[in-house]
């Protein structure tokens, strides 16, 4: 007679069954979880910076009417009459709570409101101030990692060589000269001496290679740096030294291993940086006339004008979050190792 298997524990049978139903439990990917979370942060963001720029607006020193008024008709033509007609035209003696719960209203319907020094539209106000940062923030991005990024990897290649060195002097040097005075350097050089690019303006491709380049030369500096210690770190780790072992060349070994694996840190780096450029790129823009948007928010300080500072604040903080959203997808792209924990999981 063949002996009776053994009793399976109840637990053991448990785990059994629902072992297959775990298998095929669905889970949300990576990307999709990190726009979700991206859109919640978006809203609570836009929500947050409206209502403390309407309550910072609201408790500066002065008299919003006569600010407004002066920057519609002039300081040399506002009268106490002309303040008093722009506070009853604009509802300015509402309560601060209907005026803001207004905006977020408008704001519902994807309406950014009226100017309340030229009656033009917010939205068409502020195009061209988002698009001219972006650009001019883009190509000092690209001006910088692709002159930064080469120099690194070649400098990381032999380190304390010629090049090594010569890094180091060119990232001190590139920090200790501030992008303003680095600015009129280049327009006193190739404005004024040679003559060869537009000092001011904005609308050519040629208005952008001055300010783009008074940002980019620091910021270079900076990507070369942190390119050379990463991959400095790289070509001493263990699975580098495994690849050179099995008889990969110098450059299979850059282009499959080191290379993809920098890309990650440098993604997020190259974020960081995007972000301080957009947000601080005020002094540059003035120097240059260029009309970016932290030259209209300045504007919109000084005039008082609420809707287009709560506006220019709510753009900024998208921004943010909009490259933050773009660094996390490029991490997810260059890194597989969070969607093999996805699936493992």
């Amino acid at each position: 007679m063949t002996p009776a298997p053994p009793p399976v524990a109840t637990d053991e049978v448990e785990l059994a069954v629902r072992r297959p139903a775990v298998g095929r439990r669905r889970t949300t990917p990576p990307v999709a979880r990190v726009l979700a979370q991206r859109a919640l942060q978006a809203v609570s963001v836009t929500l947050l910076v409206s209502t403390a720029c309407f309550a910072i607006v609201q408790n500066l020193p002065g008299d919003i009417a006569f600010r407004i008024a002066a920057g519609r008709y002039g300081y040399d033509r506002v009268t106490a009459a002309s303040a008093d007609a722009v506070r009853a035209d604009l509802g300015l003696d509402a309560p601060g709570w209907q005026q803001l719960a207004r905006w977020w209203a408008d704001l519902a319907q994807f309406d950014l409101g009226t100017s309340l020094v030229t009656g033009g539209s917010v939205a068409h106000e502020l195009l061209l101030p988002v698009t001219s940062s972006l650009q001019l923030a883009a190509t000092a991005l690209a001006l910088a990692v692709a002159v930064g990024a080469p120099v690194g990897v070649a400098a990381a290649w032999r380190p304390g060589g010629p090049l090594d060195r010569l890094t180091t002097v060119w990232v001190a040097g590139a920090r200790a000269l501030p992008p303003f005075l680095l600015g009129l350097l280049l327009i006193m050089l190739f404005s004024v001496h040679l003559g060869w690019l537009p000092a001011v303006g904005h609308g050519g491709a040629a208005n952008v290679v001055l300010p783009a380049a008074a940002l980019a030369v620091g910021l270079s500096g900076l990507f070369a740096r942190v390119t050379r210690d990463t991959v400095a770190q790289l070509r001493s780790s263990d699975f580098i030294a495994f690849a050179e072992t099995k008889g990969l060349r110098g450059r299979a070994v850059l282009a499959r291993h080191v290379l993809r694996n920098a890309g990650v840190t440098l993604a997020a780096y190259v974020g960081a940086q995007a972000l301080i450029l957009i947000e601080g790129v005020v002094v540059v823009e003035s120097l240059f006339a260029w009309p970016g948007l932290g030259h209209t928010l300045v504007h919109a300080v000084f005039w008082r004008d609420v809707p287009v500072i709560q506006a220019a604040a709510v753009a900024l903080a998208l921004l943010v979050v909009l490259i933050n959203t773009v660094v996390d997808v490029a991490g997810l792209a260059l890194d597989p190792r969070p969607r093999r924990r996805q699936v493992a999981s």
